[in-house]
């Protein structure tokens, strides 16, 4: 008698990933929202969720690839009865990516992403609004620029550094309770940030629930405009966002920034408050000093200094060698090359000097036929300006519109530095461990959704340490971290990293079997619930 076959497949995180999707009701509720006519055997939903658990399996692989990404996936176990490897092909996956773009992708996301931070009972204080830029690879059948639904793949700023290359640009507003996207919009390549952030606060912010229930709005400088900050106080928002060091209000209040002295606030940090009235929005802005960012940027400030003040010595030799025709004007131009000296300090005046005709040394008792006009003098090094410039290093202005009394310069800046939970989140989705960091898809629609895709993959990541971490400290329980030390927040890759090697093995026609579990995996799967106990057994 042969001996029965035996096959192994790797489950490793992803029953975790997928034991969500069930959880949130990731694919009901696509499915509710876009039915599939039968016959059919993948819904869209379906198809969602497996294009959730490949972007989240970090392999890079791309849409084609799915089905041997699957091959040795446990496809019935992650996605549904029934279902296999082949049936995840490009194209059930390519029509669903169509049907979420015909759907309007962030008004679906808006949707999905309310009824998870019901279900996970989100209470968040903020909402924090960034963008960031994905390159586009491949070539289109349509000239640069032209206008292919409501994007366009065209050449901008790119924050990967790749100018001659297209992009697209995705905007993300997260809550700050655990990080997850609350909505998202795919923009044009050469969307302007400003811009971006005002059209979302005038058409989308007060539709927004989670920013409705949140106290404040968080952004960085980009945010920091007239025309929004006017709409955020029409629409009562109040908000918290870095002011551009551009702004003359802003290098006036830096300059005074040793003028009085600051209050810790715990961490390096350091700051007072200070009143300011920008746009007609009257607000308070907190000066703040950083130890760190202040040692950091003195490391390069000497090397700076020399350059600056080698180039304004130079500047100084060029315009004494010139002449001038009348006084005034050496006069003028003196004073403006003094008001725009940086860290020279002028010793100089302006002299005159006869014109003789001919060439040499004029005769005795000769009359010069005119006179011309240049400066003078010595320059030098400020010792004065160099200290002030090193009082400088370190600081940033953030401003916000609460002017109660109950707000604390803490709060605030803590409330501020919640934005690194949006920064994080733009890290991980153009990971090259994550589905992809640069988009190839044929139809430029398809990127938009695949956007949307790769925001409800966010929302998943940062869903599951949520819920790992609540359920490690309900239950006073922990796991080890990366130096074998009990922690009850560890990351979510941490996690997935800690569940690889788990397999799924069948022998012949037995009921499928999962490998022995660690005891953090036993503990991570207990703290999470039944269903997640039921996919790892």
């Amino acid at each position: 008698m042969a001996a029965p076959a035996i096959s192994i497949r790797n489950l490793d995180h992803l029953g975790l990933v997928a034991a969500l999707c069930q959880e949130l009701g990731i694919a009901r509720m696509i499915d509710a929202l876009l039915p599939k006519t039968p016959p059919f055997k993948v819904s869209h939903g379906e198809a969602l969720v497996a294009m959730i658990v490949n972007g989240l399996g970090f392999h890079s692989s791309t849409l084609h690839m799915f089905p041997q990404f699957f091959a040795n996936k446990p496809v019935e176990r992650l996605i549904g009865p029934g279902i296999c490897a082949d049936d995840l092909n490009d194209d059930v996956l390519g029509r669903c990516l169509d049907a979420l773009f015909e759907a309007d992708v962030s008004t679906l996301y808006q949707v999905m992403a309310a009824q998870v931070v019901e279900r996970l009972g989100l209470k968040s204080t903020a909402v924090h609004l960034d963008i960031t830029s994905f390159h586009v690879d491949g070539a289109y059948e349509y000239a640069d620029g032209e206008q292919t639904g409501k994007l366009q793949l065209v050449r901008g700023y790119s924050r990967d550094h790749r100018p001659e290359l297209n992009q697209v640009i995705l905007e993300l507003i997260c809550e700050n309770q655990a990080g997850l996207p609350v909505y998202m919009q795919a923009l044009s390549g050469n969307s302007n940030d400003t811009k971006a952030f005002s059209q979302t606060v005038r058409h989308h912010l007060s539709s927004l629930k989670a920013a409705q229930e949140s106290r404040y709005l968080v952004g960085d400088a980009a945010l920091y405009c007239a025309d929004t900050l006017q709409l955020l106080e029409q629409q009562q928002q109040l908000f918290v966002t870095r002011v551009p060091v551009t702004l003359n209000e802003a290098k006036q209040a830096v300059a005074t920034i040793s003028a009085h002295p600051l209050t810790a606030l715990g961490n390096g940090y350091h700051g007072r408050w200070q009143s300011a009235n920008y746009a007609g929005v009257a607000q308070r802005w907190l000066l703040v000093r950083s130890e760190q960012a202040s040692h950091r940027e003195q490391q390069t400030l000497a090397k700076n200094l020399l350059k600056e003040s080698t180039r304004e010595l130079k500047a100084f030799a060029k315009l004494s060698a010139q002449r001038f025709a009348c006084q005034s004007d050496a006069e003028t131009a003196l004073r403006r090359f003094s008001d725009s000296l940086v860290l020279l300090q002028l010793d100089a005046e302006v002299v005159n000097e006869p014109v003789y005709a001919g060439s040499g040394r004029p005769k005795k008792g000769q009359v010069p036929l005119s006179y011309q006009f240049h400066i003078k003098g010595i320059a030098a090094t400020s010792l004065a300006r160099v200290e002030e410039a090193r009082n400088q290093t370190g600081v940033f202005i953030l401003a916000t519109n609460d002017l109660s009394e109950t707000l604390t310069m803490a709060e605030l800046l803590a409330t501020y530095k919640a934005q690194q939970n949006v920064e994080r989140g733009f890290r991980f989705l153009k990971s090259p461990e994550f589905l992809t960091s640069s988009l190839y898809l044929k139809k430029p629609e398809r990127i938009e959704a695949l956007l949307m895709v790769m925001t409800c993959s966010l929302m998943i990541y940062a869903a599951l340490e949520h819920r790992i971490r609540q359920g490690l400290v309900a239950q006073n329980r922990s796991v080890a971290d990366m130096k074998k030390k009990p922690t009850q927040q560890p990351t979510a890759r941490w996690i997935f990293i800690r569940f690889g090697g788990i397999h799924e093995y069948c022998l012949g026609e037995a009921p499928p079997q999962v490998t022995e579990l660690t005891k953090d995996q036993q503990t991570i799967l207990e703290v999470l619930g039944e269903r997640y106990r039921q996919i790892y057994s």
